[in-house]
């Protein structure tokens, strides 16, 4: 099995001035140190259920772009973009100026966004849920639009463009994978299936996953995707290393068919946690 790390907070000792660095010195051990994959949130504040709202928070793909240019080999991306937070056709542009510059190793993470408070405080509109799904659908529709050889308009009913021009294309072919986050039974998981190529639930329990997956499968078989071509990850966020059975767990999401476990940094010790798991997590991860 392979391994990701979430850098989710940015609560560092040093406060503001020692972001940056602990953000590079991070993700360069999580690179040395095996680690597949490292990605951020997208979120203007902490969240409620993490910590206080005026904890710091950076933005997701000016701080990946810094990333990329310290990292050569982890895939990167955002867990995950709202889709309320960017315009479809910036988005598209952001996501493949990262691709580009990272020498394709980026991918496009995206959901349904659900933190209403940052919206209200910033003066985001923050529409209900269903018509956020309908726009789910149609920003996932503009960007595959982007990244093919179609360049003419895209009229749907939330988003008009006149022309659906993005030059340079990614570099990753035919594009960055798409990754569909979150757990939605009827809407989620159907979008996933109809457009993704990694699903990240967020949970990393083997019940709940065992369900999850069986309802991403019948969507997948209701609309002809491949599910097993589809990348599967877990959130264990709360994996605890000195548990005695932290590692049975990680098999049993392995015989669930989950390709990814993401790790999570922890606050005011990132680089120390990160370099913790890098020696006595990951390697026996990737014996699994």
């Amino acid at each position: 099995m392979r391994t990701g790390i979430h850098y989710w907070n940015y609560t560092t000792p040093g406060g503001a001035p020692a972001i940056a660095g602990d953000i590079v010195a991070t993700a360069e051990a999580a690179e040395a140190g095996g680690f597949d994959q490292f990605t951020v949130m997208d979120h203007w504040f902490q969240m409620d259920a993490s910590g206080d709202a005026a904890e710091p928070m950076l933005e997701a793909y000016t701080t990946l772009g810094f990333v990329a240019a310290h990292t050569h080999r982890m895939r990167i991306g955002p867990l995950v973009v709202g889709v309320t937070y960017r315009h479809p056709g910036l988005l598209a542009k952001t996501a493949t100026t990262l691709d580009v510059l990272s020498g394709g190793r980026s991918f496009f993470g995206i959901g349904a966004a659900w933190y209403e408070r940052e919206h209200q405080a910033l003066g985001v509109p923050f529409p209900p849920i269903a018509e956020r799904f309908e726009r789910l659908d149609e920003t996932l529709r503009i960007v595959e639009q982007m990244w093919s050889d179609d360049d003419g308009p895209f009229e749907g009913r939330h988003y008009r463009l006149a022309a659906t021009l993005n030059s340079p294309q990614p570099v990753a072919a035919p594009h960055p994978p798409i990754m569909i986050g979150g757990k939605g039974r009827r809407k989620t998981l159907r979008l996933a299936a109809q457009h993704a190529q990694i699903v990240n639930f967020t949970s990393a329990d083997p019940e709940e996953l065992t369900e999850l997956l069986g309802v991403l499968r019948r969507h997948c078989d209701d609309v002809g995707t491949d599910y097993d071509a589809i990348e599967k990850q877990a959130l264990a966020a709360r994996l605890n290393p000195d548990a005695p059975d932290w590692l049975d767990q990680v098999k049993r999401l392995r015989d669930l068919g989950i390709d990814l476990v993401v790790l999570s940094v922890r606050p005011n010790r990132q680089l120390e946690w990160v370099e913790r798991l890098a020696n006595d997590v990951v390697p026996r991860i990737a014996e699994v």
